[in-house]
């Protein structure tokens, strides 16, 4: 079973031709996916196109570049809006100090909020990080000390020493179009030694997407590509990468029904 972990279906980017990407997707093999929310005021929109398909499910949170505009943020929102029907995750959210969108103690206070917020409602988060190692490392261990939360590191390309460190707390990883990228060497070293049970795939699609697509607008139709990248990573067959990568998503978002 094909699962694309991270679509932002609600992008303008789709405007014109969402539901023809949608069917592209599923010709394609992809049975199911997870489209997030990136800011609290796009929530309804994301949530509307999980609630119109059977195939779609949901997450609500606030990307760090969006931070600022929910500085204000508390865990009880988060929660109320997580418990709608389809919502299986909290965020995006974290911390991304290469474009510095939001400022960097907003980003900070906004990601606890998300934490707090996972933790409560027993959802997985979402994680975006980059450039941002050290502070997200000392973030995660603190608060998974307060208590435990799932977490999945999305579309992971930071460094070794931060897989590590968030690998002790259990967390899974998402592999996106990056890896097949030629001068992802590094990505593709840190994802040859990700814990073989939690890894999942995802597009992130309308950005990164995959060889040979590259420069195109990402879909999730594109998810197969990214799958046989991670099967040569990992000297994995497609059959097997396949049924690994599902299994792990399931135990991440386990309040998707398993087919």
């Amino acid at each position: 079973m094909l699962i694309d972990s991270h679509v932002n279906l609600h992008a303008p980017q789709f405007a014109d031709d969402r539901d023809a990407v949608i069917g592209r997707a599923r010709a394609a093999g992809v049975q199911l996916m997870v489209t997030i929310c990136d800011r609290l005021s796009r929530f309804e929109a994301v949530h509307a196109i999980a609630m119109a398909e059977p195939d779609i499910w949901a997450t609500v949170g606030t990307h760090p570049h969006e931070a600022k505009d929910d500085a204000d943020l508390t865990p009880e929102t988060l929660i109320a809006l997580a418990a709608r029907p389809k919502v299986v995750g909290i965020g995006e959210t974290g911390l991304d100090f290469h474009y510095d969108l939001s400022p960097r103690d907003v980003q900070a206070k906004v990601f606890l909020a998300h934490v707090d917020a996972a933790r409560r409602a027993g959802l997985p988060l979402v994680v975006h990080t980059r450039e941002a190692d050290e502070v997200m490392g000392d973030i995660l261990e603190a608060e998974f000390a307060r208590g435990p939360f799932k977490i999945l590191m999305h579309c992971y390309t930071s460094g070794a020493e931060l897989a590590r460190r968030a690998a002790a707390l259990g967390a899974w990883f998402s592999v996106s179009g990056i890896a097949t990228f030629k001068a992802a060497e590094d990505v593709r070293a840190v994802i040859a030694d990700m814990p073989e049970d939690r890894i999942i795939l995802e597009t992130d699609c309308p950005y990164l997407a995959p060889v040979p697509m590259r420069g195109r607008r990402n879909e999730p139709a594109y998810l197969p590509h990214i799958l046989a990248k991670l099967a040569a990573i990992r000297g994995w067959t497609l059959a097997e990468t396949e049924a690994r990568t599902e299994t792990a998503f399931f135990n991440l978002f386990d309040r998707i029904p398993r087919p």
